[in-house]
């Protein structure tokens, strides 16, 4: 048999233990760059597989290289493993025990379905062509990220191709969606401090009134996007926190205003940054008042190599049929996953994991978020029948 002929029957064997792993993360939760537990926790199962692993300097990353008996070309799969910091709601028996710290995306699932591909390859080493290259990354929920770090210490070196998976609880168990190009767009945080002057709610005049210009800034940074960018390339300015004022009868002299920039490419992402900044300036200017300005630059955009975005889209027709397969639409929230898209070609994909049945009905981040576990079994499946079409595809040249 070869190693797909054995990857189904492999699913089903291990999905009791991915389960189990799962549940174990998914109640000890750590927040992005502070992994420690978590990241021995998996090194120790991956030395228990009989897996050589390098541990990364710079954060808690780990790198796992399995070297098959036969030639072919060296793929990365990735899985991240950092948790986010909200109080889990859920009513069960694997809720996570850290207070305001929960997985609430997946990543225990994530970890838990590279935990299992990692054994499936060591234990398949005489007859695997090429090298799989497993990047288990800490760190994706909080720029800088994970990824960039990870890379810098050799993640990528050699790598021909890669592939991750997002368990995706808007998706129904049972899909699969991607696409090729723009998938997921890039993000940029910025906070503006305004400085006014402060006074009588009945004088006015003798003031500054942080919350009026703070208003007009809210108001003129919507034309950023209408009046600036493409209308054909997306892109979105929003404004999440507004903070002034103390009383009714008194004018507020500061304004703290918070918010994100999300665009697909790189020409847009410098409009929009330069006129964010631009408008504030001016607006502040106007009205007498200083001001402090910081721009966090985020991820890039995640952009899917056209032929591996077909092949991803290829291998899930076979698994779970054309019905089931879905040529996705871009989508406005970001993932460091793009830092190694920038390097090498891949595709990262949505697995369904939304299930009423399995109480999978919430929204990724939400307090009393879950996924159907059976989802695992399926970014199994993708990620290694995957990687095996691609080394097949490379002997076959």
């Amino acid at each position: 048999m070869t190693i797909l002929q054995q990857l189904e029957r492999y699913t089903e064997e291990v999905f009791d233990q991915a389960v189990s792993w799962r549940r174990y993360l998914h109640q000890y939760p750590e927040l992005s760059f502070h992994e420690k537990r978590t990241s021995a926790w998996i090194e120790q199962r991956l030395e228990e597989m009989g897996c050589s692993v390098t541990r990364c300097q710079h954060n808690y990353g780990l790198i796992v290289t399995i070297k098959g008996d036969l030639a072919g070309p060296t793929i990365a799969l990735r899985a991240d493993m950092d948790a986010l910091p909200i109080q889990d709601e859920k009513s069960v028996d694997y809720a996570s025990n850290v207070p305001n710290v929960m997985h609430a995306c997946g990543h225990d699932a994530h970890t838990s379905s590279l935990l299992a591909i990692a054994q499936f390859y060591v234990q398949r080493k005489h007859e695997l062509k090429g090298e799989r290259r497993l990047i288990f990354q800490p760190a994706e929920e909080l720029a800088p990220g994970g990824a960039a770090s990870m890379i810098a210490e050799g993640a990528l070196s050699g790598v021909d191709v890669i592939y991750g998976v997002h368990l995706w609880t808007p998706l129904a168990y049972g899909k699969v969606a991607t696409k090729s190009g723009n998938f997921m767009s890039a993000v940029d945080d910025f906070s503006v401090e305004i400085q006014g002057l402060g006074g009588h709610g009945g004088v006015p005049h003798h003031t500054i009134d942080a919350i009026v210009i703070g208003s007009q800034i809210v108001q003129s940074l919507q034309t950023v996007v209408s009046r600036n960018i493409d209308p054909i390339s997306p892109a979105v300015v929003t404004i999440g926190t507004f903070q002034a004022g103390q009383a009714n009868n008194v004018i507020a002299e500061r304004c703290l205003l918070k918010g994100t920039i999300r665009t697909f490419d790189e020409r847009s992402r410098e409009i929009a940054q330069n006129k964010v900044e631009k408008t504030i300036q001016k607006l502040c200017e106007l009205h007498g008042a200083t001001y402090r300005y910081e721009l966090k630059k985020g991820y890039p955009a995640v952009v899917n190599d056209q032929a591996e975005a077909n092949r991803v889209l290829e291998v899930a027709r076979t698994i779970v049929g054309d019905e089931n397969t879905e040529e996705a639409a871009p989508i406005m929230i970001a993932e460091d996953f793009a830092f190694y898209l920038k390097e090498v070609p891949g595709c990262f994909m949505f697995v369904g994991a939304g299930s009423e049945a399995a109480g999978a009905v919430y929204a990724h981040h939400h307090p009393r978020f879950d996924l159907d576990e059976r989802s695992m079994k399926l970014a199994i499946r993708m990620l290694v029948e995957a990687a095996e079409h691609y080394a097949n595809q490379v002997q076959a040249q």
